[in-house]
């Protein structure tokens, strides 16, 4: 566990007797130096005039990839009686089912209004609100993306959690995308870990052309394995994170996860200024990011035309 301990803060008119709190929930491990997801939040509010180590307060929680313990953490947090909370990824409901009085700053690329978290995006309601926000249709959209790069794409895996939130909403656009791009889809559900070698094991009987993967905290958490996998079958792959293609993934396209959370502190600045979260509107993201790793490409075998190349925002060599 991690905690940062403040001198008396000068920021947003705090009394000089009140160090702002908030607490941090996370389910990948916390790495030092910080993610650049969790260095984008830092640094949001360094930005606001916030400085750890003087004027606040961060206390850190993370399951390093076990869900299970995502309940007990959020319920330290609680206890702790901090100004409020701010949950990563995959980390919401363990953060709602813990307090539906401390206010909530989600970071995450759902439908909130379609989860049930809030009542409108213009108006949360309760306790939750944040910057994260999306829908499935983004899923149709990559595998557009992987079809421009891959012509002859055909026949296309699909590793997904069906549990997973939103996921069904994924899988219900990517077969509609897959009919109008004339593709064949197969779909492998993995629910637990023991789901994944199953999952790869089938992909070796029956080889894909390519490999599409949404973004959950199970498949996330098997990234790298899900990565070198792919290579050894030199298996073309589409994930929806940048930090997937950095990894050793090929293609990605996603919303920016960064801009996201250095959003995010803007949320955390006002409610510590005294703004109701239910009151503060949700904003979806303003900046999409096509990644492409031809260090990838050319491991697979795959000659990505130029003028997809052309299309990227970034290219890792």
């Amino acid at each position: 566990m991690l905690g940062a301990f403040a001198a008396p803060p000068t920021v947003g008119g705090q009394s000089p007797s009140r160090v702002p709190r908030i607490g941090y929930l996370v389910l990948s491990p916390l790495a030092d130096p910080p993610s650049a997801e969790r260095a984008a939040f830092l640094d949001g509010l360094r930005e606001l005039g916030y400085v750890v180590g003087q004027n606040i307060v961060i206390e850190y929680r993370s399951a390093a990839w076990n869900r299970e313990l995502l309940p007990d953490l959020a319920a330290e947090l609680v206890a702790r009686k901090l100004d409020v909370i701010v949950a990563a990824p995959g980390t919401v409901d363990a953060a709602r089912t813990a307090t539906k009085t401390i206010p909530i700053v989600f970071l995450s690329f759902i439908d909130p209004v379609e989860e049930g978290l809030v009542v409108s995006l213009a108006r949360p309601g309760g306790n939750i609100t944040g910057p994260g926000w999306s829908t499935g249709d983004l899923a149709g959209k990559r595998l557009e993306l992987l079809k421009e790069a891959i012509p002859k794409l055909s026949h296309v895996a699909v590793l997904w959690t069906p549990t997973d939130q939103a996921a069904q909403r994924q899988w219900q656009v990517t077969q509609s995308a897959a009919q109008r791009l004339r593709v064949t889809l197969r779909s492998l559900e993995v629910r637990d870990p023991s789901d994944v070698p199953k999952a790869f094991a089938a992909m070796t009987q029956k080889r894909p052309e390519a490999l599409v993967t949404f973004a959950s905290p199970l498949t996330s958490a098997y990234r790298p394995f899900i990565v070198e996998f792919a290579m050894k079958q030199r298996l073309p792959t589409m994930f929806a994170l940048k930090s997937d293609v950095e990894a050793g993934g090929l293609v990605s396209y996603a919303p920016s996860i960064t801009d996201t959370f250095r959003l995010g502190a803007r949320y955390v600045d006002r409610i510590l200024k005294g703004a109701n979260p239910g009151d503060l509107p949700i904003q979806g993201p303003t900046r999409y990011e096509l990644v492409m790793n031809l260090k990838t490409a050319k491991a697979v075998g795959l000659t990505i035309p130029k003028t997809n190349l052309l299309q990227a925002d970034q290219v890792i060599e």
